[in-house]
């Protein structure tokens, strides 16, 4: 499925004085300090964002890790182990903690003496809602919307700002029939095209796959494709010959449902989508197209993200 709409800009703002400009280095490619005018447009878009909530929506903010039980379930490291980042942590008694932490001191290396703990960190906003979800036993005939967001981790460093390794992904998740998760999905297509056309980025939207590993992975990917099961908003940030999928639509059949157990009044399992904005990739396509200074955007941008209140 491809959707054209708006052609590319010739004109975009240099992705290394975008760097020099809106972030500061910490040392580690793809993990960036945000200046004040880059943060006050992510909390625009998220104000705007906030303005298309669905009605009845249910608001969970979750904190940058989760379970590592809960994730493995989710089967994350069948699908994306290459991505992973586990929280670890020095272990055992005093004396073997001190001992670990002094060899720093003389150049050693801390970190062998670390073992993971019972978290990760978050590579995506909805993964702990489904589980929240289950706990409430059966899923009522009209299902539930959530409306979610994290900080997320993905362990793929980049000196290409649209590939960051810690970002921030807003989402609406959709837990019913397979019905209610087609028309949800559908509807936020349109609803996007809008919003981005209100915030003047030229945009095409097309079927588009995750990046499983492997060989398996290879297949699993071709039948993401085969059915459409995702679909992304793809920005000319970096350039319109590979842009950088800013959005994506995803409907995830009933893979969730089977593992945590998320199942309607006659015990069928229900289905699952979402729709996923990259807060950092939108803020960052707007400074690429618009240029640096918010304050001379056109006015209809300016009016999406209550700018001029600022």
């Amino acid at each position: 499925m491809n959707i054209a709409i708006n052609p590319p800009l010739d004109s975009r703002a240099d992705t290394n004085v975008m760097l020099d400009y809106l972030f500061r280095p910490m040392g580690v490619n793809g993990v960036y300090a945000r200046t004040a005018v880059y943060e006050d447009v992510v909390a625009g878009l998220q104000r705007a964002i906030t303005g298309q909530r669905p009605d009845h929506a249910e608001v969970f903010r979750f904190p940058p890790v989760m379970s590592r039980r809960q994730l493995e379930e989710a089967g994350y490291l069948k699908s994306f182990p290459q991505l992973l980042g586990c929280v670890c942590a020095l272990h055992g008694t005093e004396r073997d903690i001190l001992d670990a932490a002094k060899r720093s001191e003389t150049g050693g290396d801390w970190t062998r003496d670390t073992s993971s703990t019972d978290l990760v960190l978050s590579p995506a906003a909805c993964y702990p809602v489904y589980p929240i979800a289950a706990a409430r036993g059966t899923v009522p005939g009209d299902g539930y919307v959530f409306d979610v967001a994290a900080d997320c981790f993905r362990h793929e460093p980049s000196r290409d700002l649209d590939r960051l390794q810690s970002f921030r992904m807003r989402e609406f998740v959709r837990i019913g029939s397979p019905e209610q998760i087609l028309a949800f999905r559908a509807s936020w297509i349109d609803r996007a095209g809008a919003i981005a056309m209100r915030l003047r980025l030229p945009f095409k939207i097309e079927t588009a796959n995750d990046p499983f590993f492997g060989r398996v992975g290879q297949l699993m990917a071709a039948n993401q494709l085969e059915n459409a099961l995702k679909l992304e908003m793809l920005v000319p940030v970096r350039s319109a010959e590979e842009p950088t999928a800013c959005m994506s639509f995803n409907y995830h059949k009933d893979h969730f449902a089977q593992i945590f157990g998320l199942v309607e009044a006659q015990g069928v399992s229900v289905h699952t989508g979402c729709v996923a904005f990259g807060i950092d990739r939108l803020a960052l396509a707007l400074f690429a197209i618009h240029g640096l200074e918010p304050g001379v955007w056109p006015q209809e941008v300016r009016t999406t993200l209550s700018l001029d209140s600022l």
